[in-house]
């Protein structure tokens, strides 16, 4: 993706070629076998004999056939000529909506003057009441907003659809595989599992070795039990994610570039620990990771595992708090923090704005989201907030005129602090009201008593605490698909 896609934001159509990225794939659903075969049979993966996982223990269950309206459409797809008619009055004659989720991927796949394409786009048409042809984007946003149920069929499908890319793929999808979110609306990045490597334990430097850096160049910061640490913008777009220990605490930060996320995760959930990886997925233009024990995947925005054997388990990561800011004004916060070293393992351009240039320059989506929110711009970046069930999102141009903001965010008083660098930063008010804040370390209270602002906490006159809330960036498009309900507060 960090190759094919900031390139391709140039070109025409942009969304549909993201849409049909398995254009050059191994065409598995146009062999006489049909998807199920390659679903059901291939099970078995090269390189150490791993398995697609199963909603319970064991194995993936063995594949029974598939539904006859599933089967036609694979010897539609697949067979030759003469069995055509038969398969298509198949269709006809046992039409179910489920069935336009195999039908748009099938499209996709098929050069675009294809007779098969044209005839499915017809009964498209015809069995839908829409006229939008071959245009996979508007079918596809068309369809997200449809109410049905899926096919049980489809997670094979989707399974022999993209295992020729990666065949631990089939990790994602196999029959019988628990899910908490719309299998359709999850979409491939155009990367294999791990094509964007994440970074495992990170060689740091101390902060006056960083020539590298320049004084305006942005940086994610984190501060740890009294230990600092900054992941520099440049370097993480190239990897969106590295599992790292700092403070003595095991994290994962995931940034996801494509909804201009960066949000820091504690491993530990009670007496479990989890290590991540890049699927190469994507949902609602999200990053999916995936847990290295279980293999399920978790959407990264939100930190909860949304396919495979954990999503009933109740799980969910807890926030650490992170700011988005510039290496000067980190660094003057923080003498002592360290920052990774561009000795990384990997072979990249880490120069600031490289990776993304043409994605991050325009207003244009790469791949389709449901929901749309014009109140601002899609890559307009808020500070996202949640707690409880209360999302929020608060306009950084907002923020920046309004360096003081109090806010009730699920039932809690909060208070947003924007200092001179533009960094965003919340913390509990413990109903306590301030008035003054001098956009550096210092805030004071509507009794006239000053607070130290600390990365941890507001540090009160009589030893009072109020700690800091996580809070993150993010592009509005990216955090409003994912939380359609949420809050803005804007001018």
């Amino acid at each position: 993706m960090l190759k094919l896609l900031p390139k391709s934001v140039r070109r025409p159509g942009i969304i549909r070629r993201a849409l049909s990225a398995c254009l050059w794939m191994p065409v598995l659903l146009l062999t006489h076998a049909g998807f199920w075969v390659c679903a059901g049979a291939a099970q078995e993966l090269p390189g150490g004999g791993d398995k697609a996982p199963s909603s319970g223990s064991g194995n993936m269950p063995a594949a029974r056939g598939p539904a006859p309206t599933t089967q036609a459409l694979s010897d539609f797809i697949g067979r030759k000529t003469p069995t055509r008619p038969r398969s298509l009055d198949v269709l006809r004659s046992n039409w179910d909506m489920s069935l336009i989720p195999f039908i748009l991927e099938s499209m996709s796949l098929l050069p675009r003057e294809d007779r098969r394409a044209v005839v499915l786009s017809q009964l498209l048409k015809k069995k839908t009441g829409q006229s939008f042809g071959r245009d996979g984007l508007r079918w596809t946003k068309w369809l997200w907003k449809q109410d049905f149920t899926m096919h049980p069929d489809y997670p094979a499908f989707k399974a022999a659809l993209h295992a020729p890319i990666d065949p631990r793929f089939r990790w994602w999808f196999y029959q019988g595989m628990p899910h908490s979110i719309r299998l359709d609306e999850i979409m491939w990045g155009g990367v294999k599992v791990d094509g964007i490597p994440p970074l495992d334990q990170p060689a740091v430097i101390p902060a006056k070795e960083a020539t590298y850096l320049g004084k305006k160049n942005i940086v994610f910061g984190i501060h740890i039990n009294g230990e600092a640490r900054a992941y520099p913008k440049r370097i993480l777009a190239w990897h969106e994610m590295t599992n790292d220990t700092v403070g003595g605490k095991d994290l994962t930060l995931v940034y996801c570039t494509l909804c201009g996320s960066a949000i820091l995760y504690d491993q530990k959930i009670g007496e479990r620990q989890f290590e991540f990886g890049t699927s190469g997925f994507l949902y609602r233009s999200n990053k999916l990771m995936y847990d290295r024990e279980t293999r399920s995947l978790w959407s990264a925005l939100e930190g909860v595992p949304v396919t495979g054997k954990l999503v009933s388990a109740g799980l969910r990561l807890k926030r650490l708090p992170i700011v988005t800011t510039t290496w000067e004004a980190w660094n003057k916060r923080h003498p002592s923090t360290t920052v990774l070293s561009l000795e990384t393992g990997h072979r990249r351009n880490y120069g600031e704005g490289v990776a993304y240039r043409d994605y991050f320059s325009t207003d244009r989506l790469m791949f389709p989201v449901p929901f749309e929110d014009k109140r601002l711009k899609n890559k307009r970046e808020v500070l996202a907030v949640i707690l409880g069930r209360d999302p929020v999102a608060f306009d950084t141009f907002y923020l920046e005129k309004n360096p003081l903001h109090s806010d009730t965010i699920g039932g809690r008083q909060v208070v947003v602090l924007t200092d001179t660098s533009g960094a965003n930063r919340v913390y509990d008010a413990g109903g306590v009201t301030f008035s003054k804040w001098d956009r550096q370390a210092t805030l004071v209270d509507q009794e006239g008593q000053t607070w130290k602002v600390t990365e941890s906490a507001l540090l009160g006159p009589h030893g009072q605490q109020l700690g800091r809330i996580a809070a993150h960036r993010a592009f509005w498009f990216g955090w409003h698909a994912q939380f359609p309900n949420t809050r803005l507060v804007r001018p």
